[in-house]
């Protein structure tokens, strides 16, 4: 399976993204109005991403410096050396990067732009319908039908 066909099965409004001039309260407050664990940083909208800010980070950050990380913009704690996908990477590939790189999105990105946003849960759910529709066949070989 590949990256396009689980996008085209996400109901989505696009990637939720946020400057990198915006503060890490700003950022925590997207994250915690969308039911969301990371943000794509992108200073033009959402057109290419400049990094990403999940709530690990900002809870590492709490951890080590206290609330006045709050007041500083997140291009001071988003990754900057994003591992990225394309439409045509396979799922495979994807989890195998997640779990060696120990993160759980990954934003697509094509000719330089950002095209959308895939997730471990994503990932899970699509293994899970394959492996179901694996079983409906082997059933159905089985019965004869």
């Amino acid at each position: 399976m590949l990256v396009q066909a689980i996008l085209k099965s996400k109901a989505t409004d696009g990637v939720v993204t946020v400057a990198s001039t915006a503060t890490i309260s700003e950022a925590s407050k997207i994250l915690a109005d969308k039911r969301i664990g990371t943000v794509v940083v992108s200073d033009d909208g959402g057109e290419t991403a400049a990094g990403i800010l999940s709530e690990r980070d900002i809870v590492r950050e709490l951890a080590a410096s206290g609330s006045g990380c709050l007041n500083q913009p997140v291009k001071s704690y988003m990754t900057q050396n994003l591992v990225t996908a394309t439409r045509q990477t396979t799922v495979e590939d994807i989890m195998s990067r997640m779990t060696e790189g120990r993160f759980r999105h990954m934003p697509v990105v094509e000719d330089g732009k950002l095209v959308g946003i895939v997730t471990l849960g994503d990932v899970v759910k699509a293994q899970l319908s394959e492996l179901a529709m694996e079983k409906d066949a082997l059933e159905g070989m089985i019965m004869g039908h």
